[in-house]
C-alpha cells in the first residue's frame, strides 16, 4: 500500500532556554495583526450568562487590554498543530511569536477571571465589571446567528467550568495538542489542568463550528435597546426650564416644527414611497410567460409561485419583517449584503407551503430575501437576505426555499428543463434524477449542514437549453455555480473531464461555506512527476469569487496517486492570483516518498520560466516545475519568474 503523504508546514524550533521578552511594540503588533481571533477566543471563553451584547463589549473590552505596560517575557507556545487538507485554517504567522503567545495568554488569563463569582469580602477584578470601553449607547450588540449545530455546541459549551470551556477553545481553535494546552492553562492560573481537560472531553470534537460566524464578535447585528423604557427615562430627566425652553422654540419654528429624529418622515407615516414597500398589493408579480420573450434570462423575469401568493397577510407579514425585523426574528445576511427594507415595491418571486414551514421569496433588485415562519403560528420566523445584483442565466437558476433534516429543496428558473443529484467526489456515479413541481424540486442532500466529516459531496446538476452546469449549496440562498478551466477562459463543470478534476477538491468547499460566494474555479495548472518513480502528481488552484467583489479566496492544492482527497499546500484572500485578472499561481509542499525520502517539491503555471527556493534549501529549477531532496520540517520561500520577465512568490 502506498505512503504517501504532505507535510505541512510547521514550526520546529527547539525550546529556548529562557523565555523571550516582549516589549509593548512587538505585543501591539501582534494584537492587532490577530485581533479578530483573540477577541473569538475572549468571546467564547467567556460566561454566556453575561448576555450576548455584554459578552461582545467584554470580549472586545478584555482583548484592547491584553498590551503589557512595559516590557515583559512570554514563553512561545505554537498557535496552531498542523491542518487538514480539507480546508481548516494554518497558524503560520503565529507559530513561535512571542507577542502573540503573551497577548493570547492576557487574554485567556482575564476571560477566566471574568467568569469567576464575586465575592461579598473582596473586591472584584476589573474584568469582572462592566466594560468601561468600548461603550455603545441606545443599541444591542450580538453576533450573526447559525444554524443548529452551532446553537447545540454553544449550548454544551455553556454548562462546562470556564477552565474547561478554555482548554475546549484552544483545542479546536488554536489547534493546540493537550500539552500545550496543560501548559497555557497552567500559565493562565489554572490550577486543575487535568480536570478542565477531562470535563472538556465530555463535549464532541466540532472544532470547524468555532470559526462560525455565530462566535465571531468582529462580525455583529444591531438592536435597539428597550425604546419604552429609555424615553420614560428621558421624560424623567427633563428639568421644567427645559422643557419650558425647548417647548418655546418649537413653537418659534415655522409650520409645523420638527422633531427629535431631523426632518425625517416618521417611521413609514405619510410617505408614499415606503408605504408602497409595505402593502401586498403593489408586488411585481411578472407574466409566467415573460421570460420566453425577454433578452434577459435573470431574477426579474422570474414569475411569482406557490400556493399562497394571494394571501394577503402572509405578504404583508414578509414585507413588515423585512422592513422592521422584531428581536425575535432570527436574521442571516451574506457578507457585503444590505439587509434594509425595499426602497419600493420589490418582485414577488415565490409564496407557499414547503415542508413545515410557509416561505415567501422575494426580489428587489440587489437582492433576494426569504421570510419564513412554522404554519402553526409567527413565533420562530426568519429572515435571510443573499446579494444577486448582476445575475443572469446560470447564477440565476435557482434559490433555496428551505433546509430539513440535512436535505434542501430548490425553486428553479422557468427555463430549467431537469434536475439531478450528483456526488462531485464520485466523477462516475452518475447522477440521479430529481423532480420538479411548479418548479420547486424533490429534496436532496445538502453538504450545508455536515458537520466536518465529509464522505460525499452533493450538488445540484441543473440542465436548461443552453446546456448543463453544477451547483452546490454553501448555506446561502443562491447556490454557487462550479466550474473548471485556466481563468478567464473557464466553463460549467458538467464534462467528464471537469467531474474527474473537482472529484478530489469538492471538500475544500468547506472552506468558502457562508462566504457570499458567487462561482468557485478548479485549474489544474500543472501536472508533475513525482521522484522515485512514485507517479504523476496535480497542481489544482481552486478560487472562490464571490457577490460583493471582495473576500476572494484561492487555494493551491497538491493531488498524488490513488489519494482519496487533495491537500492544500498554500491559501491566499483577497489576491489577484489563479484569477482572470492574474492567472498565474505558485506553491509549495514537503512530500515523502513510499521509499521514506522527503522532497520539496513546486508548481507554477505553465508560463513560468524558473522557480526558486530559499531558506532552508536553496535550488533554483527551468520551467515550472521543481523538486528537490529536503529534510521532514524544512522551511523555504519559493519565487518564480515568468516567461515575460515578472516576478511572482509563493501563494500567500
Amino acid at each position: 500500500m502506498q505512503s504517501q503523504d504532505v507535510a505541512q508546514r510547521q514550526s520546529s524550533a527547539p525550546a529556548a532556554p529562557t523565555d523571550p521578552v516582549v516589549d509593548v511594540e512587538q505585543a501591539e503588533a501582534a494584537l492587532v495583526e490577530h485581533y479578530p481571533r483573540l477577541v473569538r477566543l475572549a468571546y467564547l471563553v467567556l460566561p454566556p450568562s453575561l448576555g450576548r451584547n455584554r459578552r461582545v463589549l467584554t470580549a472586545h473590552s478584555l482583548t484592547q487590554r491584553a498590551l503589557p505596560r512595559g516590557r515583559a517575557s512570554a514563553a512561545v507556545i505554537p498557535a496552531q498543530s498542523t491542518g487538514q487538507s480539507t480546508g481548516q485554517s494554518t497558524s503560520q504567522g503565529r507559530d513561535g511569536d512571542p507577542g502573540y503567545a503573551f497577548v493570547r495568554l492576557q487574554v485567556l488569563r482575564t476571560a477566566l477571571e471574568a467568569a469567576l463569582p464575586l465575592r461579598r469580602k473582596a473586591w472584584p477584578k476589573r474584568s469582572q465589571l462592566p466594560p468601561l470601553l468600548p461603550q455603545v449607547w441606545g443599541l444591542k450588540l450580538f453576533p450573526r446567528s447559525g444554524g443548529a449545530d452551532e446553537l447545540a455546541l454553544d449550548q454544551r459549551l455553556s454548562v462546562l467550568s470556564a477552565p474547561a470551556r478554555a482548554a475546549y477553545v484552544l483545542r479546536g481553535l488554536e489547534r493546540l495538542a493537550d500539552p500545550e494546552v496543560h501548559r497555557v492553562l497552567t500559565a493562565a492560573g489554572v490550577d486543575d489542568t487535568e480536570a478542565a481537560l477531562g470535563e472538556a472531553d465530555a463535549v464532541p470534537a466540532q472544532y470547524a463550528l468555532l470559526d462560525s460566524p455565530e462566535f465571531d464578535p468582529c462580525l455583529l447585528h444591531a438592536r435597539p435597546t428597550d425604546l419604552m423604557r429609555r424615553r420614560q427615562r428621558t421624560k424623567a430627566a427633563l428639568a421644567a426650564a427645559a422643557a419650558l425652553a425647548v417647548s418655546g422654540a418649537l413653537l418659534g419654528l415655522p409650520g409645523d416644527g420638527w422633531g427629535p429624529d431631523g426632518p425625517a418622515a416618521p417611521s413609514y407615516a405619510q410617505n408614499p414611497a415606503a408605504e408602497a414597500a409595505l402593502d401586498p398589493s403593489r408586488l411585481t408579480k411578472v407574466s409566467p410567460t415573460a421570460w420566453r420573450s425577454s433578452a434577459r434570462t435573470g431574477f426579474s423575469v422570474w414569475p411569482a409561485r406557490g400556493d399562497l401568493t394571494g394571501d394577503r397577510a402572509l405578504l404583508r407579514r414578509a414585507l413588515a419583517v423585512w422592513a422592521r425585523p422584531g428581536e425575535t426574528v432570527q436574521v442571516s445576511t451574506t457578507p457585503g449584503t444590505p439587509s434594509g427594507g425595499p426602497a419600493g415595491p420589490p418582485q414577488l418571486l415565490y409564496a407557499g407551503n414547503v415542508d413545515n414551514a410557509r416561505v415567501v421569496l422575494l426580489h428587489d433588485g440587489l437582492r433576494i430575501a426569504r421570510y419564513a415562519e412554522p404554519k402553526d403560528g409567527t413565533a420562530g420566523a426568519a429572515l435571510d437576505f443573499a446579494r444577486t445584483d448582476g445575475a443572469t442565466g446560470a447564477e440565476a437558476n435557482a434559490v433555496v426555499l428551505g433546509r430539513t433534516d440535512g436535505n434542501v429543496r430548490y425553486l428553479t428558473a422557468p427555463w430549467v428543463t431537469k434536475v439531478a443529484e450528483r456526488d462531485l467526489l464520485e466523477p462516475s456515479s452518475g447522477a440521479m434524477d430529481l423532480t420538479i413541481t411548479d418548479g420547486i424540486t424533490s429534496p436532496l442532500a445538502s453538504p450545508a449542514t455536515k458537520d466536518g466529516s465529509c464522505a460525499s459531496w452533493n450538488v445540484l446538476q441543473i440542465t436548461d437549453d443552453s446546456g448543463t452546469r453544477l451547483m452546490t449549496d454553501l448555506g446561502e440562498l443562491v447556490p454557487a455555480r462550479l466550474t473548471t478551466g485556466r481563468p478567464g477562459r473557464t466553463h460549467d463543470a458538467a464534462g467528464a473531464e471537469s467531474l474527474r478534476t473537482w472529484a478530489p477538491f469538492g471538500c475544500s468547499l468547506f472552506a468558502v461555506r457562508g462566504q457570499g460566494v458567487r462561482s468557485v474555479n478548479a485549474w489544474q495548472y500543472a501536472e508533475q512527476p513525482l521522484p522515485d518513480a512514485s507517479g504523476t502528481a496535480a497542481w489544482v488552484c481552486t478560487r472562490a469569487e464571490t457577490w460583493r467583489g471582495g473576500g476572494e479566496r484561492a487555494l493551491a492544492q497538491f493531488h498524488t496517486p490513488g489519494g482519496t482527497y487533495g491537500a492544500v499546500a498554500a491559501k491566499a484572500e483577497n489576491v489577484p492570483a489563479c484569477g482572470a485578472r492574474d492567472p498565474h499561481v505558485l506553491a509549495g509542499v514537503l512530500w515523502k516518498s513510499e521509499a521514506g525520502s522527503w522532497y520539496l517539491l513546486a508548481a507554477g503555471s505553465r508560463d513560468t520560466a524558473s522557480i526558486s527556493t530559499t531558506g532552508g534549501v536553496e535550488q533554483t529549477a527551468q520551467g515550472n516545475l521543481l523538486a528537490v531532496p529536503a529534510k521532514k520540517g524544512t522551511q523555504a520561500g519559493l519565487k518564480a519568474t515568468l516567461t515575460d520577465g515578472r516576478s511572482i512568490s509563493g501563494l500567500r
